[in-house]
């Protein structure tokens, strides 16, 4: 009785191969292009870095909690 219930699944197509990519032809002007690129965000890289001024534990030194008064009290 158990295969009046389920219906017979139909066969599956055959699998299409995928289609080769096509290989990308870069031209030497676009070489340098791309390579004159990389150089700038390396340069904006390294000119970011050093205005971070913690590391990556966060600021380290002790915080100055008291503050000297006019009246030395």
């Amino acid at each position: 009785m158990g295969s009046l219930f389920k219906p017979k699944m139909p066969t599956l197509p055959p699998v299409q191969p995928l289609p080769t990519p096509p290989t990308p032809e870069v031209s030497q002007e676009e070489k340098d292009r791309i390579a004159a690129e990389q150089a700038a965000l390396e340069r904006k890289r390294k000119g970011r870095k050093s205005t971070i001024l913690t590391g990556p534990l966060g600021d380290t030194e002790e915080a100055e909690t008291e503050k000297k008064t006019l009246l030395g009290a």
